[in-house]
C-alpha cells in the first residue's frame, strides 16, 4: 500500500507532502486553537510547527490537504504503521484550519483516506489524545470504536479502530 496517494473528493484534494509545502503547512498549523485539546498544546509555536513539518516530511506517509477550488493548504494528515501481516494501518496527525471545523471537510478527508486504506487493509487505527474530545467525537461519528477505556501509558492516547463494515461513509 503506497502511503502517499493522491486522493480527490468533492471539495478537497489530498496529495503527498513535499518540501516546498513548508510555508503553507506552517501557516495552516500556526493557530493555537488547533492544538488546544491536543497533547502537544504548544505545537503552533514556530520551532514546534517546524519540527512537526520535518517529522511529517520524513514519515513517508504525510499528505497535504488542499481546497480544490482555491488550492489553499488547509491542513495535513498521514498514514503510519502499515502492518500488512495483520491488515492494518494508522491514520493520524490530522489537523485542519479552524474555518474548516464542524463541517464536512474532516468527514471528506477521513472518507477519502479510509476508502483508499480499505482497498489494502481490513482495519484502520486512530490514536488520539485522551483529552482531545473533538477528534474522538469525529472518529466515533464515522463508525470507529474505542478499543479500550484505558490510555496508552506512555502516550496518554486512546486507540480507536474501524473496519470496512463499520465505516459510516460520506
Amino acid at each position: 500500500m503506497p502511503l502517499q496517494p493522491e486522493l480527490e473528493g468533492r471539495t478537497i484534494r489530498l496529495r503527498p507532502l513535499i518540501a516546498s509545502d513548508r510555508a503553507a503547512f506552517i501557516e495552516a498549523g500556526s493557530d493555537p486553537a488547533i492544538w488546544a485539546q491536543h497533547p502537544a498544546k504548544d505545537r503552533h509555536e514556530p520551532d514546534k510547527i517546524e519540527r512537526f513539518f520535518d517529522e511529517a516530511l520524513a514519515s513517508g506517509g504525510a499528505l497535504i490537504i488542499e481546497e480544490k477550488a482555491t488550492g489553499r493548504v488547509i491542513g495535513s494528515s498521514r498514514y503510519h504503521n502499515l502492518d500488512l501481516e495483520n491488515g492494518s494501518v494508522e491514520i493520524g496527525w490530522t489537523f485542519l484550519i479552524c474555518e474548516h471545523w464542524g463541517g464536512a471537510t474532516n468527514r471528506e478527508v477521513k472518507a477519502l483516506m479510509l476508502e483508499y486504506a480499505f482497498d489494502h487493509v481490513a482495519a484502520v487505527h486512530f490514536k488520539i489524545g485522551a483529552q482531545n474530545l473533538r477528534s474522538r467525537r469525529a472518529v466515533e461519528k464515522i463508525g470507529a470504536r474505542l478499543l479500550n477505556d484505558s490510555t496508552e501509558a506512555d502516550t496518554g492516547r486512546v486507540v480507536y479502530e474501524i473496519d470496512k463494515d463499520s465505516f459510516v461513509g460520506r
